[in-house]
């Protein structure tokens, strides 16, 4: 059975997928791991559990499917991360996590004194915050000199798993672009003065667009994964991106929502096309997954992470707690819930951001609490959306994607409270689903390649509800100035977490 293998490291699991020519899933295989939290504002992970996920999934599908003939393997992972290994491919430490790692704040504050915001927006696209790569580098320079001393490559998930695989030393653009400020992105390539300047030990990986092959599995590899030596292996992006692809929302004027633990959202423009480069300070400005488009994004530090939360806070289920939600109705009785509960990414841009709960009363249940989480997501989103929209984004269709979409009530509260049609395709497993798809495009005769449209076409469309536009608008209204009049006293609270004297 000839078909193609996508894996995926998220934050919560590793998931991959065997895949034939017309987009079938032939079986699926995932393994759960936790990130660790040392410190208040720390998320990191060991780089090697992402090989060994790698490898345990791959012999699983393997022997589900005795007879498959994989063509290429697609790689794809959460990021921005920034896992540094040596000359021999140990990690120096464990990797630094995305957005929802927020140690780099004094980094942040110096590279840009240092730099100029506005230089750093000129060059790299976007202002520093949390997301980006380059302050996280400077963190390890830093802070831990032992294990600086020994860094000399850089690597993210998927670059990491090309690496294991194939012997490559290479990054996708899209997440070079986010290794900010070291990536220029008008030219498309590092960018020497500050490569230098702050990651100047550190060897500069290849750049490559996510669909171009990286190389073949090697004789090692083979023997330990048990996928053929020399089947092409492509160079892979971050999740996000894929999962863009995986369900076509990469054309300019898409947008896609990527429901997981976390939520994030991409816009996609064509630069080709001699449209500018969006940039706002509140978003994050990055390449694209295709040569010739760049994307606008964002992301929620917390979406399913707050629901699990719930869940695990009350001892219910979910199927129980969506219940009770759908019971609460909109407005959740007057609560309003700040999703802050990891700091926020954007578009507010604070990682001193806390949960609060507001309105609460001794009549509130836990389906209200639940239904105001889902509800504060939304409004999360829309926060997000309105961003973009002031930015110039042209948003024209959006695609729903991921576990989250599992759920009916949350889509709906989503398309309600920010008044989106969103369209939801057959197949929501993804990231690994399009790092298949990139896998069997990279190989694919030419004139021959798959189309996702027909992969993975749209099943349904979730339109809001227009009786519940003024309840929304007014929630919405008050969610914003909650954050706004609460951020002192959270601030003071945030500081007190650390250990700080306030």
């Amino acid at each position: 059975m000839r078909c193609t293998l996508g894996v995926d490291v998220g934050t919560s699991s590793t998931k991959g997928v065997l895949v034939t020519a017309d987009g079938t899933i032939l079986a699926s295989a995932t393994r759960t791991h936790d990130v660790s939290r040392p410190r208040t504002g720390w998320v990191e992970m060991d780089g090697r559990v992402w090989w060994d996920e790698f490898v345990g999934i791959a012999r699983e599908l393997l022997s589900a499917v005795k007879d498959a003939e994989i063509l290429a393997v697609g790689v794809s992972g959460m990021g921005p991360c920034v896992l540094l290994a040596d000359d021999d491919d140990e990690p120096v430490r464990p990797a630094i996590l995305y957005g929802v790692d927020t140690r780099a704040a004094a980094q942040i504050e110096r590279m840009t004194a240092e730099l100029g915001g506005s230089e750093i927006t000129r060059i790299g696209g976007s202002v520093l915050t949390s997301q980006a790569g380059g302050p996280k580098i400077a963190w390890v320079a830093d802070e831990e000199p032992d294990a600086w001393a020994g860094a000399r490559r850089l690597f993210m998930p998927a670059s990491w798993l090309a690496r294991r695989l194939t012997g490559a030393y290479v990054l996708d653009h899209q997440s070079a672009s986010q290794v900010s400020p070291l990536y220029d992105i008008e030219n498309e390539r590092w960018y020497e003065p500050w490569w230098k300047q702050y990651a100047g030990t550190i060897e500069e990986p290849a750049l490559a667009w996510a669909g171009d092959i990286a190389g073949e599995v090697t004789d090692a590899a083979s023997a330990i994964t048990g996928i053929a030596a020399g089947t092409p292996v492509i160079t892979g992006t971050i999740d996000a991106w894929t999962e863009a692809v995986s369900v076509g929302a990469h054309e300019a004027g898409d947008l896609m929502l990527m429901y997981g633990t976390t939520m994030f959202m991409v816009f996609t423009s064509a630069v080709a096309t001699g449209e500018e480069t969006l940039r706002t300070p509140s978003m994050w400005t990055t390449a694209g997954a295709f040569a010739g488009t760049r994307n606008l994004a964002g992301g929620l530090s917390t979406s399913g992470a707050l629901t699990a939360w719930l869940k695990d806070l009350t001892g219910t289920d979910y199927p129980q707690l969506l219940a009770e939600a759908v019971d609460s109705g909109p407005g959740a009785n007057g609560i309003l819930l700040l999703p802050y509960f990891a700091g926020e990414r954007t578009p507010i841009q604070d990682p001193d951001a806390r949960g609060v709960i507001a309105g609460l009363t001794l009549e509130h249940t836990r389906g209200d609490l639940y239904r105001a989480a889902l509800e504060a997501t939304a409004l999360g989103v829309r926060h997000n959306v309105e961003t973009m929209r002031a930015a110039g984004a042209d948003i024209r269709r959006i695609v729903a994607v991921g576990g989250g979409t599992q759920g009916q009530l949350w889509l709906q509260v989503v398309s309600d409270v920010t008044g989106l049609v969103q369209e939801v395709p057959e197949t929501t497993i993804g990231a690994s689903y399009g790092a298949a798809f990139l896998a069997a495009t990279a190989v694919a005769n030419p004139g021959e390649e798959p189309l996702i449209t027909e992969w993975n076409p749209i099943a349904q469309t979730i339109r809001p509800d227009a009786g519940l536009r003024d309840l929304y608008d007014t929630l919405f209204d008050r969610y914003v100035r909650l954050y706004e009049g609460s951020k002192p006293v959270v601030h003071e609270l945030a500081a007190a977490q650390r250990g700080e004297a306030v």
